[in-house]
C-alpha cells in the first residue's frame, strides 16, 4: 500500500514561490503516474498537473501554465511541483495523487492528505 504525504504548505505573498512534495512510503512511485490536484474554498476539485511515470510534463491546467512545473526524483520516490509567482486564486489544499493516465481518461488509486497553500494579496 502506497502512502502519500505532501510537504507542508505556507503562506506566501501573492508574486511568491513554493516547491511542493510528494513522498511515497510503502512502494515506489516510479511505477505511477502522478497527479497535482487542488481545491480552493467552496470549490470543487480540480486537476493542476500530471507528469508521468517516465517524467514527462503532460498536462497543466490553463491558468497555472507557465507559473507551475511538475518533476521527479524517481530515486527518491518523490514527485515535486513547483509554483511560481503565486496568485490569490492559488490559494487551496494541494494534493498529490498516484495512479494511472491514459489520454484523457485517468484513475487515481493514492493520495496524499493534502497541503493547504495560502497566498496573500
Amino acid at each position: 500500500q502506497v502512502q502519500l504525504v505532501e510537504s507542508e504548505g505556507g503562506l506566501v505573498q501573492t508574486g511568491g514561490s513554493l516547491r511542493l512534495s510528494c513522498a511515497a512510503s510503502g512502494g515506489t512511485l516510479n511505477i505511477y503516474d502522478v497527479g497535482w490536484f487542488r481545491q480552493a474554498p467552496g470549490k470543487e476539485r480540480e486537476v493542476v498537473a500530471f507528469i508521468n511515470r517516465s517524467g514527462e510534463n503532460i498536462f497543466t491546467r490553463d491558468s497555472v501554465e507557465g507559473r507551475f512545473t511538475t518533476s521527479r526524483d524517481n530515486a527518491g520516490n518523490m514527485v515535486f511541483l513547483q509554483m511560481n509567482n503565486l496568485k490569490p486564486e492559488d490559494t487551496a489544499v494541494y494534493y498529490c495523487a498516484a495512479g494511472w493516465i491514459r489520454g484523457y481518461n485517468y484513475g487515481f488509486d493514492y493520495w496524499g492528505k493534502g497541503s493547504l497553500v495560502t497566498v496573500s494579496s
